[in-house]
């Protein structure tokens, strides 16, 4: 059965706590996005690595655990290059991504979830460095989807943590501890 595309407006995250998972961006400090990005693809990786029935969706019309492990990975590398943008350009335009579309293409379900591990390990260390990096006076920066909603260096980096920790309380059912 095809998943329902999530047509959610998400950006809300960044003014209040998430009910389903507990972050709260607000309470973040964006200049530790790229320890809180480790610790969370840390999980994440042993997760794919485990020996656990990754591929089983628990209803027909959610994700497995590999196809979010999936998604997680693939958010990295789409926020590496919003990120850069944003650091490169004054306010770019993001690209739309189409995130279930870019599921069945992949075919998300069919990956090896070793293979998605390692891959996941190295984009988002590549995304941790470059939050890491963000100069001091860049945090301000903006850039823009193309629904409108616009987003600084800041911004972005909390609403991104969202996502990997929203994910991994769909995937175990656990609020998760973001911390460095």
């Amino acid at each position: 059965m095809a998943i329902t595309p999530d047509t959610k407006n998400w950006t809300w995250v960044l003014e209040r706590e998430c009910p389903d998972c507990g972050f709260d961006s607000t309470a973040m400090d964006p200049r530790q996005a790229g320890a809180m990005l480790r610790a969370n693809a840390d999980d994440w990786v042993g997760l794919l690595e485990s020996d656990g029935d990754l591929t089983t969706r628990p209803a027909p019309d959610k994700w497995s655990a590999l196809e979010y492990g999936c998604h997680v990975r693939d958010v990295y590398r789409v926020f590496i290059g919003r990120l850069q943008q944003m650091l490169t350009e004054d306010d770019p335009a993001f690209a739309n991504w189409d995130q279930d579309a870019t599921a069945v293409e992949g075919r998300y379900g069919d990956q090896d979830p070793r293979a998605v591990a390692v891959e996941m390990r190295a984009d988002a260390g590549e995304l941790a460095d470059a939050f890491d990096a963000v100069p001091d006076g860049a945090w301000e920066r903006t850039g823009r989807r193309s629904d409108g909603a616009v987003f600084t260096v800041a911004t972005l980096s909390r609403y991104l943590l969202h996502d990997p920790i929203h994910h991994w309380y769909d995937v175990t059912g656990q609020r998760y501890i973001a911390t460095p």
